[in-house]
C-alpha cells in the first residue's frame, strides 16, 4: 500500500496545481513560437534584409543577459506565481501591440524591435520564476517527472508552434498575433488559478552584492551543478549544427525548402519521443554516466550528420541528436532543481537560462564563423568531435557528476 501511495505521489499529473502550471507553460510556449515565426516573416517581408532577422533574437536575448542579477533575485524575493502572471500579461500587451502594428500597414520595423525588447524583458523575469516555481508545486519525488513533462510540452510547442504560426500568418499577421494574445492571456489565467504556493524565499534578506551574485556563488561551490551547466554550455556551443541546415538543404543534400523543413523538425521529433520515454520511465540509476554517454553520443551523431551526403542518414542522425540531447537536458534540469535550495533557486535558474541562451546564440555564431573559414562540412564535423572531447574531459574534471547515481543525490 505504501509503495502504491509513493508511486502516485511521484506522478506530477496527480497534483492539480502542477497540471495548471503545465498547461500554462504549454500555452505560453505555443504563443512564443507563433510570435517568433510571425515576426520573422513580417520583418523580412518589409525590409528584405536577413540581418534584421539576427536582430530579432538579439533583442530578446540581451535583456536576459543584462538583467540576470535582478531577475533571479526577484524570483527568490517575491511571489513567483505573481511574477509569472504579471510577465504573461506584459507579453499579452506586446502581442496586442503587434496586432496594432500589423493593422497599421507599416513600412518600417523600428516599433517591432521596441516591442521585442519589452517582450525580452518580460521573458527575462518570467523564465527564472517559472523554473523555480515548478518544484514548489509537487513533492520532491515527483520533481523529475514534472521536469520531463514540462520539457515535453515545450518541445511539442517547438515543433508544432512554428507550423501553426506559419499557417496563421498566411491568414494575416493580425490573426497570428491575435492567437498568441489569446494563448498568453489563457496562460496568465491558469497561473492565477494555481492558488497559494509555499515558497522558501525570504523578503527580509538584505540586498547586497553577495545576494545579487548568490546564484553564481552557489553554482561555483556545487561541483555537480557547475559541471552539468558548463557541460551543456560547451557541448551545445561546439555541437550546434542547426544554423547551417539551410546550407545542407541547398548545397549538400540538395533537398530544397521542403527538405529543410524535415531537417529542422528531425531533432524535435527525437526529443519529443525521448521525452515521452523519460516521462514514463525516468532515470533511476547511474545518472552521471548516462549524462556523459548521451553528450558523447550527441557529438558522434553531429559528426555523422556533418559528413553525411545521404538524406535518410542525415535525418536519422538529427533525430538521434535530438533524443540524446533530450536526455542530457532532463538530467541537467533535474539535478539543478533538486540540488538547489529553494531560497536561491530563482537566481540559479536565471544564470542557467543565460547559459542556455548564450550557448545557443554563440553556438550559431561559432558555426557560421568556422564554416566561413574551413567550410560547412568541416565546421559541423569538427563541432561534433569537439563535443565528444568535452564529454571526455568533463567526466575527468567533474568526478562528482560522473559518479552521481540518483538524480536526487542519494546513493
Amino acid at each position: 500500500m505504501t509503495t502504491l501511495r509513493a508511486s502516485a505521489e511521484a506522478n506530477a499529473l496527480r497534483h492539480p496545481k502542477f497540471v495548471l502550471y503545465w498547461l500554462a507553460v504549454g500555452c505560453a510556449s505555443f504563443a512564443v513560437q507563433i510570435m517568433s515565426v510571425a515576426v520573422g516573416w513580417q520583418i523580412y517581408d518589409i525590409t528584405r534584409d536577413p540581418l534584421d532577422l539576427g536582430y530579432v533574437g538579439l533583442a530578446q536575448f540581451l535583456p536576459a543577459l543584462l538583467l540576470v542579477l535582478v531577475t533571479g533575485l526577484a524570483a527568490d524575493r517575491f511571489n513567483r506565481r505573481f511574477i509569472m502572471a504579471a510577465c504573461l500579461l506584459l507579453e499579452a500587451v506586446c502581442a496586442l501591440g503587434l496586432v496594432m502594428f500589423t493593422l497599421s500597414e507599416p513600412s518600417v520595423v523600428t516599433p517591432v524591435f521596441g516591442i521585442l525588447v519589452v517582450l525580452g524583458v518580460a521573458r527575462a523575469f518570467l523564465n527564472p520564476a517559472s523554473d523555480a516555481l515548478a518544484p514548489n508545486l509537487v513533492p520532491r519525488e515527483a520533481i523529475a517527472h514534472a521536469i520531463s513533462l514540462t520539457t515535453l510540452i515545450w518541445q511539442t510547442a517547438t515543433i508544432a508552434g512554428p507550423v501553426a504560426g506559419g499557417l496563421l500568418y498566411g491568414l494575416g499577421g493580425e490573426v497570428a498575433y491575435g492567437m498568441a494574445l489569446a494563448l498568453v492571456i489563457s496562460a496568465a489565467g491558469l497561473v492565477l488559478a494555481i492558488g497559494r504556493v509555499p515558497q522558501s524565499a525570504s523578503t527580509s534578506e538584505e540586498t547586497t552584492l553577495g545576494s545579487l551574485f548568490a546564484g553564481f556563488a552557489f553554482i561555483r561551490r556545487q561541483k555537480i551543478v557547475l559541471g552539468a551547466i558548463s557541460l551543456d554550455l560547451f557541448a551545445v556551443l561546439l555541437g550546434g549544427a542547426v544554423a547551417l541546415l539551410p546550407v545542407y538543404a541547398r548545397d549538400i543534400l540538395d533537398v530544397g525548402p521542403w527538405g529543410l523543413g524535415l531537417l529542422r523538425s528531425a531533432p524535435g521529433v527525437g526529443a519529443v519521443a525521448m521525452a515521452l520515454v523519460l516521462a514514463r520511465r525516468g532515470i533511476r540509476d547511474r545518472a552521471g554516466v548516462i549524462l556523459f554517454v548521451c553528450v558523447a553520443v550527441f557529438g558522434f551523431f553531429t559528426l555523422v550528420f556533418g559528413l553525411s551526403t545521404s538524406v535518410p542518414l542525415s535525418i536519422a542522425a538529427l533525430i538521434l541528436m535530438g533524443a540524446t540531447d533530450m536526455v542530457s537536458v532532463y538530467i541537467r534540469e533535474t539535478l539543478l532543481q533538486l540540488w538547489t535550495p529553494d531560497e536561491v533557486r530563482g537566481r540559479v535558474n536565471a544564470v542557467n537560462r543565460v547559459f542556455i541562451g548564450a550557448s545557443n546564440e554563440l553556438g550559431e555564431f561559432r558555426a557560421g564563423v568556422v564554416a566561413r573559414l574551413i567550410g560547412t562540412v568541416g565546421a559541423v564535423a569538427m563541432g561534433g568531435a569537439g563535443t565528444m572531447a568535452v564529454a571526455f574531459l568533463w567526466s575527468r574534471w567533474f568526478p562528482e557528476l560522473r559518479t552521481a547515481r540518483r538524480l536526487d543525490g542519494r546513493s
